[in-house]
């Protein structure tokens, strides 16, 4: 009876009932126009039943073990198909053409969507909403139409089980990001036959459409599932996600209608395509699907507790190693080194031992610092036996080429498709790493000491990010998973740059600029390196040897002291002889 009261409210039939004086007409009228009003608030869900209006978004809960039916009506004679989306943050929903679902006529997906071509004489459209898992499912929906000119989504779809699918499917790992979607078709009129789709591929048929990418990412370190409701809203249609989306990439209907990203963990991304007409001058929208590139149900490290212990520990270290080196870096030569060389090394041994092994990522970290240390003392223990700055500043040119590069390619410089090649990439990559260093040769301490300021200052960075989510990680971080994944090539880089970003990066610039001011105005009057310990003593030991005149040359060396030493703490004292004093 409810539902009945409802609809004969919404069909504007409340003017039936208005009776008796004409004083009292428009009393009764404003009466039941107020009461109609609040038919479509109170009662736009019942226990399964759901009321939508074009464009306007729904908040609907699918109860557990149960069904909500969505309906519209009223629908205008000039459109051609609908498209209802239902979307939830981590929950599954089943969305289904009948109430019972049934396969190739439901989907099952956090951002799900399906599409209905109209008959002639058709003003009302229902779908079903129902749990997968048999948990409540909260979400919101909304209800987008489409005339005859607009070219229909996933409608020469031949990959999913859908007749008709204006999904995008999305897949991640921890290196890239896919997504994927059906073929459009040119649209067509109500109770017509649609074009076919691969007979011909001229220009009057779906060959001529085409197909722009969209990204759209979410509030930073933002997981509540009301940031992600207000970022559907805005890129649901397509004049609001041309209007706030970023459109990444145009393909054509000869290239294959996949797109590959670098996942971001933890960061909130909604991704969706629209299809152009280029020759109607029209456009529709697929089904935007997003993702965090992380598990909400996951026991361990999920997303709302992204970031493990070991990680926090070792980039704390770091930040703290690399807040020193930024300041005191070229004055204590030795500890510079041996962060230098630590960095140097437990790069390219976790490199390895990840492409090669299967191990835990806390073991994989730990031996990682065990290799990262040798390595440190190894660079230490170069300069202080042989005493070659050159070949030590070489390797600090290097770690400074590094970030210059990544830096580089942290542009939109590394999406140009040559660099989608490895062979390219590579050659180009390593060229500006080892510019450096051959710049090195002719200014070495201030070099040394610009690579102190800049390397220090993005350890912070990487320090903060191990608690706080910032864009700058994955400067390196990209290279890192090009190294370590063989089809990363084909992922489009591309991350957000908002307010914690902008303010890590003055940070960056400030720490970086102040450490080499400080160390340039220190070490002005200095040599430009520290001598190496064992030349020193080299040096030492021959002029004690040649200067007879030097105390020091009738000393004996350390060795035989210690040698004389020993051999006293070991050696029995021999009896005088003549214990008893002598008889006068």
């Amino acid at each position: 009876m409810i539902m009945k009261l409802v609809f004969s409210c919404r069909q504007g039939n409340a003017r039936n009932y208005t009776v008796g004086p004409n004083k009292m007409h428009y009393f009764w009228t404003f009466g039941f126009l107020i009461f109609s009003f609040l038919c479509d608030e109170l009662f736009a869900q019942d226990e399964n039943r759901v009321v939508f209006s074009f464009g306007t978004f729904q908040n609907v809960s699918v109860p557990e073990n149960g069904s909500v039916q969505a309906v519209v009506t009223r629908i205008p004679a000039n459109v051609s198909f609908i498209t209802l989306q239902f979307h939830s943050q981590h929950h599954n929903a089943t969305l289904s053409y009948t109430r019972v679902p049934l396969p190739g006529f439901s989907l099952t997906a956090a951002d799900t969507g399906l599409l209905s071509t109209l008959t002639p004489a058709q003003s009302w459209l229902s779908w079903f909403l129902l749990s997968p898992n048999g948990d409540t499912v909260a979400g919101t929906g909304v209800i987008l139409p489409y005339r005859s000119r607009d070219p229909v989504p996933g409608a020469c779809n031949t990959e999913f089980d859908l007749d008709i699918d204006p999904n995008v499917y999305l897949r991640y790992n921890l290196f890239e990001t896919i997504i994927t979607f059906a073929p459009a078709n040119i649209g067509y009129d109500r109770g017509a036959s649609p074009p076919q789709c691969d007979t011909t591929t001229g220009p009057g048929t779906r060959w001529r459409l085409e197909y722009d990418i969209y990204q759209y990412f979410l509030p930073e370190s933002d997981l509540s599932e009301q940031s992600l409701i207000v970022s559907l809203e805005r890129v649901a249609n397509v004049m609001s996600l041309r209007e706030h989306g970023k459109k990444v990439m145009t393909l054509n209907s000869n290239e294959r209608t996949t797109m590959s990203f670098s996942s971001i963990v933890g960061q909130g991304v909604i991704y969706s395509v629209i299809v152009r007409d280029p020759l109607l001058n029209t456009s529709a929208s697929y089904i935007p699907a997003h993702t965090y590139a992380c598990s909400f149900l996951s026991k361990l490290d999920n997303c709302a507790t992204l970031g493990k212990a070991s990680t926090k520990v070792f980039f704390t270290i770091a930040g703290i190693a690399g807040l020193f080196v930024c300041f005191f870096g070229h004055r204590f030569f030795k500890c510079e080194l041996f962060c230098m060389g630590f960095a140097f090394s437990a790069f390219f041994f976790f490199i390895l031992i990840t492409r090669t092994t299967t191990l835990d990522y806390d073991i994989r970290l730990a031996l990682t610092a065990l290799i990262g240390t040798v390595g440190g003392v190894f660079l230490v223990m170069w300069w202080w036996r042989f005493g070659s700055v050159m070949a030590c500043v070489t390797v600090v040119g290097l770690i400074l080429g590094f970030l210059f590069a990544s830096g580089l390619f942290f542009t939109p410089l590394g999406d140009l498709d040559v660099f989608r090649s490895d062979v390219v990439f590579w050659v180009t990559f390593g060229c500006f790493v080892v510019i450096v260093p051959i710049l090195f040769v002719r200014w070495p301490r201030e070099g040394n000491i610009i690579t102190c300021g800049v390397a220090g200052g993005y350890a912070v960075v990487l320090a903060v990010n191990a608690y706080i989510y910032t864009s700058l990680a994955y400067m390196t971080l990209d290279v890192l998973k090009r190294f370590l994944n063989n089809t990363f090539n084909r992922a489009f880089i591309s991350v957000p740059f908002q307010d914690i970003d902008f303010i890590m990066i003055t940070v960056w610039v400030v720490v970086g600029v102040s450490g080499i001011v400080l160390q340039l105005y220190r070490e002005r009057n200095r040599p430009f390196f520290p001598p190496s310990p064992y030349l020193m003593w080299r040096q030492e030991r021959e002029r004690r040897k040649t200067n007879v005149l030097d105390p020091s040359h009738h000393t004996p060396s350390y060795p035989a002291r210690l040698l004389a030493r020993l051999r006293q703490l070991t050696r029995r004292p021999e009896p005088a002889g003549e214990r008893t004093p002598l008889l006068l």
